[in-house]
């Protein structure tokens, strides 16, 4: 039975920390997944020694006793793994298979796994425990406009290329997962999710509360008393608003349902129209004369 070196396996340095091992592991494991190499008989191979070694140097307890076994383990194997006791208190029962299982057992691991952390030999081994693959975190920023009507975002996993759709009315901060993109699972175990965290940049024509749109809109003067239609551009493109004779400044209009999608649902918020009054910068002797008559009747 051959020495694993779990650490020349992984391209690692025996001091490497628990961050530096998972994210070596992780590296080489999607290179190796045999989604992506079917038929490749090496990288089979290859992936199964390296969720074997992670599944030793990821487990303190397992990579402290495989470090203490070190240099030793020859002594070890002189002595039928320890004696009775063997290492850790497992037993040697001399089996081989002259095929795969003589390196893989029925497990999926190495005789020199089983012997020493999978359930020994001379008992039943343990089957090894299904790991969920770590989750895959990006980040990405949507303008206003592409939250609004929805959009998607390309993104380069390896040699890889998925697409992620993000649905209309995506809110700054919100996390989207996508279910099996993660990195690949070990023994079996599903891969892990891909999760987005969406920011949406701030826009100077629109203010966000919840799903509804806030806009400002200059009504002019002449407008504001008497009455009429102003046309506002929206995100759904441009309408006609009906304005009552004397509206006031900062006075709110609210449109249905012309604000925010809902998220994953039908409908959506409202759009606030926030009144801005703007007065003339100039004005004709014959509009001075006409308001002071107008002033001159309100004040009779």
């Amino acid at each position: 039975m051959d020495y694993k070196d779990y650490y020349k396996i992984l391209g690692i340095d025996r001091n490497a920390t628990a961050a530096e091992i998972k994210k070596q592991y992780r590296k080489l494991a999607v290179k190796y997944h045999p989604d992506k190499n079917q038929g490749n008989k090496a990288a089979e191979d290859k992936f199964k020694e390296l969720s074997e070694a992670y599944e030793v140097l990821g487990d303190p307890e397992k990579r402290k006793k495989y470090d203490e076994l070190g240099s030793n383990w020859k002594q070890y194997e002189q002595q039928g793994f320890g004696g009775s006791g063997g290492f850790g208190g497992w037993h040697q029962s001399g089996r081989h298979q002259g095929n795969f299982d003589e390196f893989y057992g029925n497990t999926g691991f190495s005789d020199f796994f089983e012997a020493f952390f999978g359930g020994g030999f001379g008992r039943q081994a343990k089957k090894p425990q299904a790991r969920k693959g770590q989750d895959y975190l990006l980040e990405t920023t949507l303008s206003l406009v592409e939250a609004f009507h929805g959009t998607h975002r390309l993104v380069n996993l390896s040699d890889q290329k998925i697409r992620i759709p993000i649905k209309p009315g995506v809110r700054n901060g919100q996390t989207l997962r996508l279910k099996g993109k993660g990195y690949p699972g070990s023994n079996g175990g599903p891969a892990g999710d891909m999760l987005i965290k969406v920011h949406v940049a701030a826009d100077k024509n629109w203010e966000r509360d919840g799903d509804d749109l806030i806009k400002t809109i200059q009504l002019d003067f002449y407008t504001a008393v008497l009455g009429g239609k102003v046309q506002v551009d929206t995100l759904k493109g441009s309408v006609n608003v009906p304005i009552k004779p004397g509206t006031q400044n900062n006075k709110l209009l609210r449109l249905k349902e012309m604000g925010m999608p809902h998220y994953g649902k039908s409908g959506a918020g409202n759009l606030i129209l926030k009144i801005q009054l703007v007065l003339p910068e100039t004005i004709s002797e014959q509009e001075i004369a006409l308001i002071g008559q107008a002033a001159a009747l309100r004040n009779k």
